[in-house]
């Protein structure tokens, strides 16, 4: 993501987060925090689809721990595979500034709404299992789901 993508991206969150305000601000601050917040776009033909935000927790760690912060995609790309193309095709990258910072992949972290269709695409492509649910957090009720030693180490 650049700061180009910006007003693209913030309608999309808009329409996926439409209980939040102020989206092109929140976008913003993410992408100004690199390298903690890492900030990707798919796009087709310069139309952008979507995005994913993954940020890393509690400092930069020699294992480190992810959260998949924000994935967004467009209504009219919703069904066509782009919110899986987002994780599969971003985490090497992803990979690779952890691994300039001298860092390796631990966990990654998701959390959701409770009755968020999403759990199935965490499940099969991060391998994302529901560890707890926290009732009435924001709108509803949340589940912090965690795909545990990603990169193999246990």
């Amino acid at each position: 993501m650049t700061h180009a993508d910006l007003p693209n991206a913030a309608a999309i969150h808009q329409e996926a987060f439409v209980r939040q305000q102020r989206s092109y601000e929140w976008l913003e601050c993410n992408l100004n925090a690199t390298p903690r917040f890492l900030n990707f776009v798919a796009e087709s033909d310069g139309d952008i689809l979507g995005f994913i935000t993954w940020t890393q927790k509690s400092g930069f760690r020699a294992e480190a721990v992810l959260d998949l912060e924000l994935l967004a995609v467009a209504s009219r790309a919703q069904g066509k595979g782009v919110g899986r193309a987002l994780i599969e095709e971003s985490l090497p990258h992803v990979r690779a500034s952890l691994a300039e910072q001298g860092s390796t992949l631990k966990h990654i972290m998701v959390n959701t709404r409770a009755d968020n269709f999403a759990q199935a695409l965490y499940k099969k492509t991060l391998g994302a299992e529901v560890e707890v649910t926290i009732p009435d957090l924001y709108s509803a009720d949340e589940v912090i789901m965690i795909a545990r030693y990603v990169d193999g180490k246990a």
